[in-house]
């Protein structure tokens, strides 16, 4: 009874305190008709739209263990941050797109009429900053994660310190994974602990430490050419003229950055405040669709297939899944219960190139300037993979058979690939990650010969 009481309040609560939002307008916003096009700028709800009508929702059914005779023994989750204020690079992006609109555009439409009256209200001080919303993205997939798993995440394991927390250095890192433990202690009005959490890059940003994927991707001008070549294809000018034309400014001065900025501008304006904003009708569907694609292209090539290091930078959280795992069942075999769940919250780059590594979202043919067209059903689109908090969820089992594993992506259930059980039994898990759990060393993929160094940026 007190839970239920909680839940409720907490719901109402969480969302009437959101600066600047309604509780009626945040239930229930005008959802651009572009929304599910955002990227990784998109929101949690627009791949689970159920949790507009009810946040804390959970199907029972779709997180039950495998069978009867199955008990959930760890959880090993990887979560990205939750909404954020955009970087002070495309703060810059947006500032110089809003000059240009107020000082040059004319027409009569209405929504012109609102762009210019629009308050330019991004700073660059916010640099990519955790937002109120998204500390609401957090606290709230907390209390599901308790719900969908209690033997795992419960206020007996929380107090026992058999739930570990652990964060990308990042500030809005940080304050996710503390907003992520608000959620839990308010849940079972839990005043009297601190909130713990481990910082560790290694794991949550193991990019910055892989040498070869900084100097030949990450500092490579060519890495993205696919990327840059599509910024001037003729998809992107068509985009370009329709806006120019729109604003009534001279084609020349509108960019392919201004286009992204208006799409932004749109993303943002959503996510943060869930204002269907007047920039959203500069772009239509179309626009839309060249605008993800070209975000597709950056991250296909700077976080997933595109460059095989990209995969290769995070075998060290890879393998460090697996150790979690192989530990709580050695311990659990043993009758020891040391850790139930890990919690480990990071960025869109670092679940991309986990997920690559693992062989998921992985089209038939690359993604690259030319074949827009045809990628049209493309499996990697970061809008349904990344959005803001999404989250990589491993649950281990013990079960009459042996052990077995889910693995839940934005708390819907996966297959593993080329495997058709969605609880295959994690011997046969651990088979066809043999190369990968036996190989894929960091510091062999990772360390640049000092004699190429000089190469790298051509």
């Amino acid at each position: 009874m007190k839970t239920t009481y909680f839940l409720a309040n907490f719901f109402i609560t969480s969302l009437s305190v959101m600066v600047g939002l309604s509780f009626s307008k945040l239930a229930r916003p005008t959802i651009p008709a572009i929304a599910h096009h955002f990227g990784t700028k998109g929101r949690y709800e627009e791949v689970n739209p159920h949790l507009l009508d009810d946040i804390l929702f959970v199907n029972k059914s779709l997180v039950a263990p495998p069978s009867l005779d199955c008990r959930a023994i760890h959880m090993v989750s990887v979560i990205r941050h939750g909404t954020r204020y955009p970087t002070t690079k495309n703060v810059k992006k947006i500032a110089r797109l809003f000059d240009l609109v107020v000082s040059q555009a004319s027409g009569s439409a209405s929504w012109l009429n609102d762009i210019k009256i629009w308050k330019m209200w991004y700073t660059e001080d916010m640099d990519g900053r955790l937002v109120e919303k998204g500390r609401y993205d957090h606290r709230h997939l907390a209390v599901r994660l308790a719900q969908s798993f209690p033997t795992l995440i419960s206020e007996d394991h929380l107090r026992a310190n058999r739930i570990e927390f652990i964060t990308s250095s990042k500030h809005r890192c940080v304050d996710s994974v503390k907003a992520f433990q608000e959620g839990l202690h308010q849940l079972w009005d839990v005043q009297d602990m601190d909130y713990k959490h481990y910082v560790d890059d290694s794991l949550m940003r193991f990019f910055d430490h892989c040498e070869k994927f900084v100097e030949s991707v990450e500092k490579n001008k060519t890495a993205l050419k696919e990327v840059e070549r599509f910024k001037s294809s003729a998809e992107m000018d068509a985009v370009r003229r329709k806006i120019s034309n729109r604003l009534q400014i001279p084609y020349d001065q509108f960019t392919p950055d201004m286009a992204e900025a208006a799409f932004f501008l749109c993303s943002y304006e959503f996510a943060i405040k869930s204002e269907n904003s007047p920039w959203c009708d500069l772009l239509d569907e179309s626009d839309a669709q060249v605008l993800e694609y070209k975000n597709d292209l950056k991250q296909y090539w700077k976080r997933g297939y595109g460059h095989d290091i990209n995969r290769k930078s995070s075998c060290p959280l890879f393998h460090d899944i697996f150790k979690r795992l192989d530990k709580a069942a050695n311990d659990y075999r043993f009758g020891e219960v040391k850790k139930t769940a890990t919690i480990q919250v990071g960025h869109g780059e670092t679940l991309l190139p986990l997920l690559s590594l693992m062989s998921f979202y992985k089209d038939k043919k690359p993604l690259t300037a030319e074949n827009f067209s045809s990628q049209h059903n493309r499996k990697f689109r970061t809008s349904q993979i990344v959005p803001y908090a999404a989250n990589l969820i491993f649950v281990l089992y013990e079960c009459s058979d042996g052990l077995r594993i889910q693995l839940f992506l934005n708390e819907k259930l996966m297959t593993f690939p080329n495997m058709n059980h969605s609880a295959p039994l994690y011997e046969t898990v651990r088979k066809h990650y043999s190369k990968l759990l036996n190989g894929c060393d960091f510091n062999k993929e990772c360390n640049v010969p000092q004699s190429n160094l000089r190469n790298t940026e051509l």
